[in-house]
């Protein structure tokens, strides 16, 4: 692999500046490129700005989510996206017509195979038309993290944010967790409209770019600009159906096993974070501070090599990575952002770590989830091209949800006590599976929104519970009566439709993949498991997603037969657990 390092970008360039960029763009256009060498010398060259403009991008975000409430910030990163992303672009699809053209002039070998089906999409998909429609739905995104963020309520005489009070679901009074959840709901049932609102002009011009670009819609179109050469729209129904033929007992058996144990007639959306045995809410830290510490040390037992990685991104003090400094914000507050995320700074190749913690054990599988995601991007961080050191969304959610479970074994460092610790692998090993019938809805939504873009709120609202009925994720197998106006509306918590349409199946086949690590660790042991997570995110996004899998001895299957297996197979290791 080609070590090659840019000089053609100043080390302190303000890439948020579209006088700064413009003339390096327009300098990577104008190069006269006459040798095999000389394009590879281009092409690491123009990685190296978009590593450049990608983190001024990402500071921006950061600084936006860390602090919805800061005008200065609101203004910096609308500021750019309005005025320097939109310029960016047609120089940026002119780049990329070069690169397909001298692609064809000069054979750089396997190593750029990837690369350039990729940028050969881009070149298909580009329409300059489009520009506009991608800003106002970018706007539009920031200003549902603006309305999210903002969700506040007062409960117990004190002023919570949301994330804050996803704790009362697991409060053992059943009176108690009614009236949090009902005070959650009437507060999102305020912006209900607003956010509706919201959703109807991304649908139209999402529609739109789409019909720009030659497709019927929106969903060949996407399907092509998300790279998804290895599998199709009928792929993914055939996961929706695999998840309701297996996936679904299962998780009535465990709905009927928590309805019995509570001692209810019917569950309520009240019922279902609750330890149905009775017993306390875990709490596995206090603050992002202990958060970080005891992940630390579970990464020290796990494995050296990782746990130096996860060092390298700080004790959880230094709370805001706007200026590139910090690496980690943790704690739930005031003006901030819902959600969890990792972000690579890809100038400085530096992983930022972005959670709402509330000292729940949600906040633990946030917590690594995230981790992985670092560790995919410093396995990757000596590699000279910016577009490599990313991987295809399926695998890189591989790299995430897989620390969730090759983590467990050392879970004692959040849980000493015995029975918290069984707790937590079990509601981890369920919880594996019971993600799956959300992302089969979530996904099959999607699919239905977008090839009816046409359809009115009412339509929506029915497509919604016609999924739910289905895949029985807060339908039949909950009592929603006298709820019957939130019910509908239980999708717009779900931030992926607004800002990153269809990334959601991506977590299911991924969930499949991690498994399948988990397995092997159980099989092989850990080391084996863990030699196979590196050996494949070290390749980044450099080979195409079914060799991804290969390298990590997964199958790129996530049908019925492969579903069938890991079900059979965690519920095997289930009933190893004491209840």
């Amino acid at each position: 692999m080609s070590q090659a390092v840019s000089e053609f970008v100043p080390a302190d360039l303000d890439a948020s500046e579209w006088a700064n960029i413009e003339p390096l763009l327009r300098a990577l256009l104008g190069r006269s490129v006459e040798s095999a060498a000389d394009f590879e010398r281009w092409i690491v060259d123009r990685s190296e700005l978009d590593a450049a403009i990608s983190e001024a991008t990402a500071l921006l975000y950061i600084g936006m989510t860390c602090d919805t409430e800061n005008e200065s910030r609101q203004k910096a990163y609308a500021s750019f996206i309005e005025n320097v992303a939109p310029k960016v672009k047609p120089l940026a699809f002119e780049l990329d017509k070069m690169h397909a053209r001298l692609s064809e002039r000069f054979d750089l070998g396997e190593r750029y195979f990837v690369l350039n089906r990729d940028t050969s999409a881009d070149v298909e998909l580009f329409r300059e038309e489009n520009i506009p429609l991608q800003t106002e739905v970018e706007k539009l995104s920031t200003e549902y993290q603006a309305i999210i963020g903002a969700m506040t309520v007062t409960f117990d005489g004190q002023e919570k944010t949301l994330p804050q009070m996803g704790v009362y679901q697991e409060s053992t009074d059943r009176d108690e967790r009614e009236h949090a959840w009902n005070v959650v709901s009437e507060r999102r049932l305020q912006d209900s409209e607003k956010i509706s609102s919201i959703f109807d002009q991304m649908v139209t011009r999402r529609d739109a770019m789409g019909r720009n670009a030659g497709f019927g819609g929106y969903v060949g179109y996407t399907f092509k600009g998300m790279r998804r050469f290895d599998y199709t729209p009928e792929l993914c129904f055939a996961f929706h159906d695999a998840i309701e033929k297996h996936v679904m007992p299962f998780v009535a058996r465990l709905d009927e096993r928590r309805r019995s144990q509570l001692g209810l007639e019917s569950l309520r959306p009240w019922d279902l974070g609750v330890d149905p045995k009775g017993r306390g809410p875990l709490r596995p830290f206090e603050g992002g501070v202990d958060l970080v510490s005891k992940t630390q040390r579970v990464f020290d037992r796990m494995s050296p090599e990782l746990a130096g990685m996860f060092e390298t991104l700080g004790d959880g003090s230094n709370t805001s990575g706007a200026d590139g400094g910090a690496s980690l914000d943790l704690d739930s507050r005031m003006g901030k952002a819902p959600g969890g995320y990792q972000y690579m700074r890809d100038r400085s190749r530096r992983a930022f770590i972005f959670m709402n913690a509330a000292g729940q054990h949600r906040d633990v599988e946030t917590m690594v989830h995230e981790a992985g995601h670092a560790f995919h991007s410093m396995y990757c961080v000596d590699e000279p091209l910016v577009h490599y050191r990313e991987s295809p969304i399926e695998f890189a959610e591989v790299a995430s949800m897989t620390m969730e479970l090759l983590t467990m074994p050392c879970w004692g460092e959040y849980y000493p006590d015995g029975e918290d610790l069984g707790r937590a692998r079990r509601q981890q090993m369920e919880g594996s599976l019971s993600l799956l019938p959300w992302i089969a809805t979530i996904d099959a939504f999607q699919h239905w929104l977008y090839t009816n873009p046409a359809h009115s709120r009412e339509q929506r609202a029915g497509a919604w519970l016609g999924l739910e009925e289905r895949f029985g994720v807060q339908g039949h197998r909950v009592d929603w009566t006298g709820l019957e106006s939130a019910r509908p509306l239980v999708w717009q918590r779900q931030g992926h439709l607004f800002g990153n349409p269809f990334y959601y199946i991506e977590y299911g086949i991924a969930q499949l993949g991690a498994l399948g690590l988990w397995l092997k660790s159980l099989e092989e042991g850990q080391d084996a498991a863990l030699s196979a997570y590196k050996r494949a995110l070290s390749l980044g996004g450099s080979r195409p997603l079914p060799e991804l899998f290969a390298a990590a001895d997964l199958p790129f299957d996530f049908g019925d037969s492969t579903v069938a297996r890991l079900v059979e197979r965690v519920e095997a290791e289930l009933e190893k657990l004491p209840e």
